[in-house]
């Protein structure tokens, strides 16, 4: 997923370390450059006195090498005949440092590949493991198995030297972003103590940024870690000895300094007398100065004039690393969009979900490219936005007035690569609204949507599945899995943090985040943007800027999206709320109470096997969601605590039938694994 070389202490698998208790086949080492091949016969296939790789199917290919830690995709059997051949195998970006010339010569596939591919085709041996190892393998497996390797590939060989320079150096700015985050995340030192030839636990360590697990099935288990030890997750971004101690977030917000403490770009440490922030710059200062030579460098390699603006992001961003001052690279990444610039770039500390108190921003990279799209979608919503947030305003109620919102309606991108906060476990971000905080933000921001996501063969039909194990056959017959639906519900979501009372909207003084406290706060914020996106289908078909076709299935596509979300559970390992999956929660609950989710306990799914289906109507859906987004934006507009916890209350917890039909849905949804986005760039 990430750039090669992601860490600043590459692991090289394969190496000798010290000896696991059961040893998982080593993974790839670089070769020397006179790597034998494998040679291919004329049309590009193996021939027939080398290796047999028709052995293993695509999937179990694609996935055996997730879990193997074996930077190999095979993109796509083209000629049908179900044998890997050279020119449909990917190589990723992966900490390994492999690249495509290490797997595929000029005659075919390497040596190198040749070992590797036997390693995948034979099952790991854990007979001889101790049986605390052997159970913490098992779970590390099963961790990995939740997770389905979907590519995202980019090819920018036939472009131009400056895109080609470019692309290098972002690159290196994301493997280094990558350590911070680590670090961040606490999990940074423990890299090194997985051994060499334990490939399982890389894998896992890699992909969750850490040696916790982080699937559905396994999240919960503290006996699943890529680590022997099985240490308890810590941020990095609070002293060790105060996150044993329950609320200790809430100890740190009576501190004397508690605005200083939960400053968004800072690491709370311990002082002696009590405790201190430490801006980013100086808490992280070699990667720091790192990635803004690498900003610097790609920002030099533009000569051409079409490009200004993003080498003026680029500068600034720069800057913003060695400062710690984000809003100048703030301004300046909004400046850009599809009309001065083809590229997409945002590399910053943003997003706060990731860490216990919700305070601290995580850093990230997402490098695209635009999508021209964006452009009609804006033209549509650009002379109503003023009418979205008069409507919204009216919701609220007093105190909350509309506002004269200027934000810029969403970019549509085509996703290159994601680093740190923005590489998830599982899934992606297809949406967002930045920057969080700041004069920039309090201007509207930008607004991008990513529409290259889960638009791939092998998602659609893992998704349309999903689906038909859910929905009654005539809610299923009205479904369209069209990626364009999920697009509609992600612009109206992302537009809608920018509109009604938002994270900089005050009650007598006080922000969201003290009224609320950081993860309500963060609920109830991303509860108002779904509930609006939810709420502006009928007022858009209405102004007939959409059909009413368009509509339903858009709705019905956000009922998908949150049975998505449902079956990751309410909380994490660590009891924090997970965000989505409670809103997720409440408007499905919703939904179900105003009877536009009927649940037919009797009658078979869409898939002609399981019993019992959603049936969902859609003519009773404007009554339901007008009442939610009234509720929602009251809570929010009047800094309503009370109500926004007997929300949650009612939604979210444990006992019911509610909490009966969401167990349903995440069994059903579960059966198929969640995708784990690879990158693959060619420069």
């Amino acid at each position: 997923m990430k750039k090669s070389l992601l860490y600043a202490a590459v692991i090289l698998l394969g190496c000798t370390e010290k000896k696991a208790d059961a040893p998982a086949p080593p993974a790839p080492t670089a070769p020397s450059s006179t790597a034998k091949v494998v040679e291919a016969n004329d049309s590009g296939s193996i021939a027939a006195k080398g290796p047999d790789f028709s052995r293993l199917a695509r999937q179990d290919f694609n996935q055996r090498a997730q879990e193997r830690f074996a930077p190999l995709f095979w993109r796509t059997d083209a000629n049908g005949n179900k044998v890997l051949e050279p020119d449909e195998l990917v190589v990723l970006l992966t900490p390994t440092g492999l690249k495509r010339e290490d797997f595929v010569g000029e005659k075919g596939f390497t040596e190198l590949f040749s070992k590797t591919y036997e390693t995948l085709v034979t099952p790991l041996d854990l007979s001889k493991a101790e049986p605390d190892e052997k159970k913490r393998l098992e779970l590390a497996q099963l961790e990995l198995s939740q997770g389905s390797p979907t590519l995202i590939e980019s090819d920018f060989s036939k472009s131009s030297p400056q895109d080609r320079a470019i692309i290098s150096h972002l690159i290196r700015a994301s493997q280094v972003l990558e350590t911070i985050y680590d670090k961040q995340q606490g999990s940074d030192s423990l890299r090194a103590q997985i051994p060499g030839t334990d490939a399982t636990s890389q894998a896992l360590f890699h992909r969750n940024h850490g040696p916790w697990c982080a699937a559905p099935k396994t999240e919960n288990d503290a006996d699943c870690n890529a680590l022997s030890s099985k240490p308890k997750h810590l941020s990095g971004l609070y002293p060790a000895e105060i996150q044993n101690s329950p609320g200790f977030c809430e100890k740190l917000a009576k501190e004397k300094n508690a605005k200083t403490l939960m400053d968004h770009f800072s690491v709370v440490v311990a002082d002696g007398k009590g405790f201190k922030a430490v801006p980013y710059t100086e808490a992280y200062p070699n990667e720091m100065k790192a990635i803004a030579s690498e900003l610097t460098a790609a920002a030099d390699a533009i000569r051409t004039d079409d490009e200004a603006a993003f080498k003026a992001y680029l500068v600034a961003a720069a800057k913003a690393f060695t400062t710690n001052d984000w809003e100048s690279a703030n301004a300046s990444w909004v400046a850009m969009g599809p009309h001065n610039s083809k590229w997409f770039l945002r590399i910053a500390p943003d997003e706060v979900y990731f860490e216990p108190c919700a305070w601290k921003a995580g850093f990230a990279v997402q490098l695209a490219r635009i999508n021209l799209d964006s452009l009609e979608w804006q033209k549509k919503l650009e002379p109503v936005k003023l009418d979205m947030e008069k409507s919204l305003a009216a919701l609220a109620g007093a105190p909350y007035k509309a506002r004269d919102v200027k934000f810029k309606l969403p970019d549509f991108i085509d996703v290159v690569l994601n680093a740190g906060d923005q590489r998830s476990p599982h899934g992606a971000t297809i949406g967002q609204s930045l920057p969080n905080w700041g004069p920039t933000a309090e201007k509207g921001g930008r607004t991008v949507v990513m529409t290259n996501l889960y638009t791939d063969a092998d998602s659609q039909d893992v998704f349309k599945s999903q689906v038909a194990s859910l929905f009654c056959p005539a809610t299923y017959g009205q479904f369209d899995a069209d990626p364009k639906y999920s697009t509609v519900g992600t612009v109206l979501h992302e537009a809608a943090h920018n509109l009604g009372p938002s994270h900089d909207y005050k009650v007598k003084g006080k922000e969201d985040d003290v009224i609320f406290g950081g993860p309500l706060a963060s609920t109830m914020e991303e509860l108002k943007a779904q509930t609006a996106s939810l709420y502006f289908l009928d007022w858009l078909a209405e102004k007939k800027l959409i059909t009413r076709e368009e509509a339903n299935f858009t709705a019905l596509r956000n009922v998908t999206w949150a049975f998505g979300h449902i079956s990751r559970g309410m909380f994490d390992a660590g009891g924090k709320p997970k965000n989505y999956s409670q809103l997720a929660s409440i408007q499905m609950g919703t939904l179900r109470n105003g009877n536009v989710l009927n649940w037919k306990k009797d009658d078979k799914a869409a898939n002609g096997t399981d019993v019992g289906c959603f049936e969902v109507d859609l003519t009773a859906w404007k009554p339901a969601v007008d009442g939610l987004a009234k509720k929602v934006l009251t809570i929010k507009g009047t800094g309503n605590r009370k109500d926004a916890d007997a929300l949650v209350g009612e939604f979210v917890g444990k006992e019911g039938e509610w909490a009966e039909l969401r167990n349903t849905i995440t069994t059903r949804w579960l059966r198929a694994p969640k995708a784990t986005f690879v990158y693959a760039i060619t420069p």
